[in-house]
């Protein structure tokens, strides 16, 4: 819970207050002097300071001077006599958050203290999240804190300084060229090339002419030698992305280049001698094609010889705050923008999204907010409509082998539709009553039932 100090020499002032925010559900500590609220904040961590202005001996001015010296994060709203405008200014200046005047409205200061406390959470977690992006949390622009990415961070520390042949899968998206570059990188063969290339983005012939190069005549078009990308990425690193789409044909001659460490150019006679570090990366399930015989099951277990499996953002939502600031980071240095803030409604919509495209969708949408957001903060006008409506995006359905409890995931499913409902509302209930198609009434019993914020 949020500490609050209240600081007043008038008693009665100090008791309401106190009840007050109590009931708010907030730790409330209180000083009739400037004197002994000092004394509380070096006992305390107070998160907010509410002092009078006018007080004997030192004056709340001068308490507040002594707070921004010694504790900067802290904001301190001020109370001040009605009609005192001139001191009110002179606070602000002094470094107050916000002002208040007596005799105030309870509700009114109820609000100015959420909305303080809400900033400095904002501005603390920013802080936090910086300072992860400079721990083990980036990894060769590769960006993950939970188990799974950490996991991973350490299996290429291990397998980097080897020659072993990886097979890395995952869905588009999940930065499976970001962790073969890693993996380059860190091994005794950065100083040569990274090569990739798109098996399924080539027609047979010129796949194979890619790979193993070509000589002059071997066929129509090929006016002079070439070599192939073996040939380019020699004593280097080779990605063979989308392994799985390789056609049948291509696949014997990988096999016999992986074996043999050889190659032989298309419509050429010489054997080439090869010193390529191979990894190989697919979306699909590769045993799934060897049953189909889509797919030759000497080759998967020549390039199976390490597997990284890497998990869908919505596996590792714990990640997308870090991988928001990164992006976000990214795209201000890139357009030469100052750097913006993610507003809660925003990341909340983040965290709720199925996110399909994985972190190139989210890349995607970051871009285009820093592209298209006019003011200081990203906020839901600057992001695309179907982020904030998952009733749009096709859900897997998937049932844990231990089963679950089908009420509680309904009631779940409904809590985050009508929280989306409220913030497409911007918080108008009967707004959001309308767009769900329930009455007010029923909305309002939803509320209470799941405990949304209103």
């Amino acid at each position: 819970m949020n500490k609050i100090l209240i600081v007043d020499d008038e008693k009665s002032i100090l008791d309401l207050l106190s009840m007050v925010f109590k009931k708010e559900g907030y730790n409330v500590y209180t000083a009739l002097s400037s004197q002994r609220a000092l004394e509380l904040l070096d006992e305390r961590d107070i998160d907010l300071v509410i002092t009078d202005i006018k007080m004997p001996g030192m004056s709340g001015l001068s308490l507040l001077t002594h707070i921004k010296e010694n504790y900067p994060d802290v904001p301190v709203i001020m109370i001040t006599a009605y009609g005192s405008t001139r001191e009110a200014v002179q606070a602000l200046k002094a470094g107050a958050l916000d002002y208040i005047t007596k005799p105030f409205d309870i509700d009114e200061l109820k609000i100015v203290v959420r909305n303080a406390l809400h900033k400095r959470q904002l501005e603390q977690e920013n802080i936090h999240l910086k300072k992860e992006l400079t721990k083990r949390y980036s990894f060769e622009n590769i960006v993950g804190k939970s188990k799974k990415m950490q996991e991973i961070f350490n299996l290429i520390e291990r397998i980097a300084p080897t020659d072993a042949t990886i097979l890395i899968y995952g869905e588009s998206g999940t930065g499976k060229e970001l962790v073969a570059k890693a993996i380059h990188y860190k091994s005794l063969r950065r100083n040569n090339k990274f090569v990739s290339i798109n098996c399924g983005a080539l027609p047979e012939n010129l796949l194979e002419s890619e790979l193993f190069g070509h000589v002059k005549g071997s066929f129509t078009g090929a006016y002079s030698d070439k070599r192939g990308l073996f040939e380019v990425a020699n004593k280097g690193t080779l990605l063979l992305d989308e392994i799985g789409e390789m056609n049948p044909m291509t696949q014997v001659k990988l096999l016999r280049a992986l074996q043999e460490r050889k190659i032989r150019r298309v419509g050429g006679v010489e054997e080439i001698e090869i010193d390529v570090r191979i990894i190989a990366s697919t979306n699909q399930n590769l045993k799934e094609k060897i049953k189909k015989g889509e797919f030759r099951e000497d080759l998967f277990y020549r390039l199976n010889v390490i597997n990284i499996t890497l998990p869908p953002l919505r596996e590792r939502k714990e990640d997308i705050p870090l991988l928001v600031e990164h992006f976000v980071e990214k795209y201000s240095k890139q357009f030469r923008k100052e750097k913006k803030e993610v507003t809660p409604e925003v990341m909340k919509v983040f965290q709720d999204y199925h996110w399909p495209g994985n972190i190139r969708e989210l890349e995607n949408v970051i871009e285009r907010a820093m592209a298209l957001s006019q003011g200081n903060k990203i906020t839901i006008d600057d992001i695309p409509k179907e982020i904030i409506h998952p009733a749009t995006v096709e859900m897997p359905v998937s049932i844990p082998e231990e089963g679950f409890n089908l009420n509680s995931h309904l009631e779940e499913i409904s809590r985050r539709y009508i929280e989306h409902a409220l913030i497409k509302a911007e918080r108008n209930i009967k707004r959001a009553a309308e767009i769900l198609g329930i009455s007010y009434r029923s909305l309002r019993h939803y509320i209470d039932k799941y405990g949304i914020k209103k």
